[in-house]
């Protein structure tokens, strides 16, 4: 009787052999084996990132001059944002519901999670202008981070424009703006 090692090292090797039990063990088996798992690997991958899509993280000068132009009247509450602006969140969360805490509503700031039902990011602040909406929020889990996203909006049609990770500790619309305007905001794996 050969060792499962050894078989298995005569399979890789591309001979076909028999055990003991006269149970034939071939390459082709183990090859679809490797193959369905590496395929497995690569779906749950696509999935994890889920609806998440990536924006770019330089303004482009249109975007630069809207953001540093735009009127944007704070939003205080998520159902102050449009719906399509709450809808495009939703689809960047890759959620089936608007996985954010209002500000200051308790959420999952880190890995300790007391409360599972809690979403794990929060809305800090927002605003919006005609057809834009500035929105600034954290995150949180292992490594807790915060994210801007810029999305231009009308009835018809709400899109993601820009954004990425941002500095931690912004306040108000106007540092939210500043952060946008001076090139502090990295890309972002995870939204």
């Amino acid at each position: 009787m050969i060792g499962p090692w050894r078989a298995y090292l005569r399979v890789m090797n591309g001979t076909r052999r028999s055990d003991a039990n006269g149970v034939i063990v071939t390459v082709l088996r183990m090859r679809r084996i490797l193959l369905l798992g590496a395929i497995g690997v690569g779906l749950s991958s696509s999935v994890l990132a889920g609806g998440q899509k990536a924006t770019p993280v330089t303004l482009s000068p249109e975007l630069r001059a809207r953001v540093q132009n735009e009127r944007f009247g704070l939003v205080t509450s998520l159902r102050g944002l449009p719906l399509g602006v709450r809808a495009q969140l939703q689809t960047l969360f890759g959620s089936q519901a608007l996985d954010i805490a209002e500000p200051e509503a308790e959420f999952r700031a880190n890995d300790s999670i007391v409360n599972p039902k809690l979403p794990i990011r929060r809305m800090v602040v927002a605003g919006c202008s005609y057809d834009y909406c500035l929105v600034y929020y954290e995150r949180g889990g292992t490594d807790r981070t915060w994210r801007v996203a810029l999305f231009h909006w009308t009835p018809d049609e709400t899109r993601i424009e820009w954004g990425g990770v941002a500095p931690g500790g912004l306040k108000t619309i106007d540092e939210v703006r500043k952060a946008a305007l001076s090139g502090a905001i990295r890309p972002a794996a995870l939204w």
